[in-house]
């Protein structure tokens, strides 16, 4: 691999943050299970519907959340219950955004003995993946930041462009099958699965077996893979 740009995802690749939506998203299952069969299903399709016009973050998760109580469980639903929602969601605007283990460690070898650039790679709201950054204590370690409001080949491209390199130059690591493998490697870039123990089901999608495609468990096996320590 000739590697000129490495770049990360941000959500539950260098910190954890699915789990804090994903208690947002059982409080609301567990105010709506009396009234629809699915609350998981009823959710997705709501968040399904808003992704074309609200995209990915906190604040278009909230808006789903709160248009899925309101739609399901309707005049069942008092205003203390859906003020308890709306302040759970915006209480994940303010996520910890603490670097998972061997992330920091990881990031600091590969600086020190790469020769790459590093960029954080991430979808999402601006604002929000900012602030996730600067408090997360990992900024320092990046040569730029990109912030899409999705990650498609489109996107991928244009990261490359950016940062003037050839898509068989760049190596993407990041958690998520859909958002980060498979559009690097259909533009012919290489990738680092690196699996989270949970998965926003948006992201879901069929497993990847690929020439380009690595696949570990933790974050430390990054620093062996491409320097051996």
């Amino acid at each position: 691999m000739e590697i000129k740009v490495i770049a990360f995802d941000a959500d539950d690749t260098l910190w954890d943050c699915q789990t804090y939506f994903e208690a947002v998203e059982n409080r609301l299952y567990e105010l709506i299970a009396p009234y629809c069969d699915d609350p998981a299903r009823e959710l997705f399709l709501t968040e399904s519907a808003n992704m074309a016009d609200l995209g990915y973050g906190c604040k278009a998760f909230t808006l789903s959340v709160v248009e899925t109580a309101l739609r399901v469980g309707g005049c069942h639903l008092s205003t203390a219950e859906l003020s308890d929602l709306l302040n759970r969601g915006k209480a994940l605007l303010q996520l910890p955004a603490t670097p998972l283990p061997g992330v920091e460690r990881t990031l600091q070898l590969l600086r020190e003995r790469g020769t790459w650039r590093m960029v954080c790679f991430t979808k999402g709201e601006l604002q929000d993946q900012e602030n996730k950054l600067k408090r997360s204590g990992l900024l320092q370690y990046f040569d730029d930041v990109e912030i899409t409001s999705d990650k498609s080949q489109r996107e991928f491209l244009a990261l490359c462009e950016h940062q003037d390199i050839h898509p068989s130059q760049l190596l993407m690591v990041g958690n998520s099958l859909k958002s980060d493998i498979a559009p690097a490697l259909a533009i012919g870039a290489w990738a680092v699965h690196i699996p989270f123990h949970v998965t926003w089901q948006l992201e879901h999608t069929e497993d990847i077996d690929h020439e380009k495609l690595t696949k570990i468990e933790r974050m430390e096996q990054l620093a062996t893979l491409l320097c051996g320590c």
